[in-house]
């Protein structure tokens, strides 16, 4: 006897109520925009008080959840977004005190009629909003170990500076994700609705439930209940044989900090393990939906299974409804960001224009399409050509980005950053038209472990 299939309702609930909406993921981006645009003004300011010349060394990177994409709406009282801003070591304080005042200074001329003041802790300095938001800038320097390195050495100002990249654990999880058939995020995301379903909970941070998830992450299950269940079940045995995490990017670092954080996990382990049992009503034979509704009321304590719960006819309106919501197809997220793998510093342009071909014929450009306000058609051949004026070598990596109900429902939004398929000439790519939706594609050059330019361009499509 398998588990009571709840998977459209569970779908539903996963789609509408524990990703992220659009409206919040732009306030959390307009957020971190604004604080970054402080924090640059301040350093102009302090350097001209101070006769100083701080700089950061390369664009911002978004670290932690908001990173990984992990943040979940029950979340939304407590949003913490992770900012890495990187300075160059000959440039920076050698004092890390000195050098998260510098950062701290620098956002109080510009954080003005804040009800707490932004403040230096020990890993970061926090800005702080009235309505839970909090941005945390950590600090980084880097250095070449000799001048004929490709990549730079990087290090966190902590209580003292330890090395550490920025990006590094990001980079995990990106490939991490990859490896789980782009279906870990999903469940790390459940597991977070879970673990901040009650508001005395203590349980362990993101990343810990990351590296549980990853370690245990049972994505050759099709239905996404059963994935969910599954990764528990191991997660709880794990559990009970051991609770050392370590670092995934560095074994020999445990992210077992302080004896509080065995608490953590043991509240978690106890919490995962009681929880279950009261789903196992949904293996068992004679297993009616209500029952099933009420067993993961039980578990998750959110509004969306009390109403199934309370009223069965909300049941049927939650299926008939549930085409409606724009992300209830069951697709994977496989897009990839450039500025999680590499740093950003755009010394040079890179324009990106297109030939489009029908049968044998160029028909125009798309350019011009995209200045007329006009749309292409489907079984149209794309010639994509960058044009650049950073001198090699370098390599290219192009970014295809299908939008619209057709992608999420064919499960091919794309996004994943890849090579130019022709290696005499990576600054060509070719695509087809084949569906509706407002798409993109993006290219960027990198050159010595930076990117250096980036171009992006519309494809809008419309199957008549």
């Amino acid at each position: 006897m398998g588990m009571y299939n709840m998977n459209g309702m569970f779908n539903t609930f996963y789609n509408n109520y524990v990703v992220l909406k659009k409206t919040q993921k732009n306030e959390l981006h307009e957020k971190k925009k604004t604080n970054i645009e402080r924090l640059k003004n301040g350093l102009i300011a302090y350097n001209q008080e101070n006769s100083t010349d701080y700089k950061m060394a390369e664009e911002p990177v978004t670290q932690g959840s908001v990173a990984m994409h992990t943040v979940t709406q029950n979340e939304s009282n407590d949003y913490d977004i992770d900012v890495a801003i990187v300075f160059e070591k000959d440039n920076f304080p050698e004092s890390t005190t000195i050098a998260k005042r510098v950062i701290e200074q620098a956002l109080l001329k510009k954080c003005t009629g804040f009800k707490i003041a932004p403040k230096a802790h020990t890993n970061c300095v926090r800005v702080v909003y009235k309505d839970g938001y909090h941005i945390d800038f950590a600090i980084y320097r880097r250095f070449k170990e000799s001048e004929n390195d490709d990549e730079y050495t990087y290090e966190h100002c902590g209580s003292q500076w330890r090395v550490r990249n920025p990006r590094s654990i990001t980079h995990w999880f990106i490939k991490q994700n990859k490896i789980h058939d782009s279906r870990l995020r999903e469940v790390v995301r459940l597991l977070k609705m879970f673990t901040k379903s009650r508001k005395d909970w203590e349980m362990p941070g993101g990343l810990i439930q990351s590296v549980l998830t990853d370690e245990k992450c049972q994505s050759t299950y099709t239905r996404l209940d059963e994935r969910f269940y599954y990764t528990l079940d191991h997660i709880k045995n794990r559990l009970e044989s051991t609770m050392e995490v370590l670092n995934p990017t560095d074994a020999t670092q445990s992210l077992m900090l302080v004896q509080h954080d065995i608490t953590k996990m043991t509240n978690l382990l106890n919490r995962i393990s009681s929880h279950l049992k009261k789903l196992n009503v949904l293996f068992e034979s004679n297993c009616e939906e209500s029952q099933a509704i009420s067993a993961w009321n039980d578990f998750f304590n959110h509004h969306y299974w009390e109403n199934l719960k309370e009223d069965r006819s909300i049941s049927e309106l939650a299926k008939s409804q549930s085409n409606k919501f724009e992300s209830f197809y069951d697709f994977r997220e496989t897009e990839e960001f450039i500025e999680y793998i590499t740093p950003i510093n755009l010394k040079n342009t890179l324009k990106l224009d297109c030939n489009i071909v029908s049968g044998n014929k160029t028909i125009g450009k798309l350019s011009d399409v995209l200045k007329n306000n006009q749309t292409l058609d489907s079984g149209l051949g794309l010639y994509f050509i960058a044009t650049t004026n950073a001198s090699p070598p370098y390599k290219v990596y192009w970014k295809v980005k299908n939008r619209g109900d057709v992608a999420k429902r064919n499960d091919v939004i794309r996004g994943e950053l890849t090579s130019g398929i022709i290696k005499e000439n990576q600054l060509f790519h070719y695509e087809e038209t084949e569906f509706n939706g407002n798409h993109f594609v993006e290219c960027y050059i990198v050159k010595k472990g930076i990117c250096i330019a980036r171009g992006k361009i519309k494809v809008p499509i419309k199957v008549k």
